[in-house]
């Protein structure tokens, strides 16, 4: 049941965020993104596809680097 709740909220994040990038809503790319990359790498259904984790590692440092610039510029 807790992992088709966080299933929903991955798909609903991943959804805005690509509405985010073609309406062009600079910095909400970043922000929405993020929890839908957290939320990936925690749930259990990646146990059968590792590879699938560690992108999503890679993506949310990624995001977090580009927020951490945000507001430091």
């Amino acid at each position: 049941m807790f992992e088709f709740h966080l299933k929903n909220i991955a798909l609903l994040l991943g959804v805005i965020g690509v509405v985010c990038v073609i309406m062009d809503w600079y910095p909400y790319t970043m922000f929405i993104p993020l929890p839908y990359c957290m939320i990936w790498v925690y749930c259990g259904w990646l146990k059968t596809e590792p590879q699938l984790k560690w992108v999503n590692v890679l993506f949310c440092v990624l995001y977090s680097y580009g927020i951490i610039k945000y507001y430091t510029t």
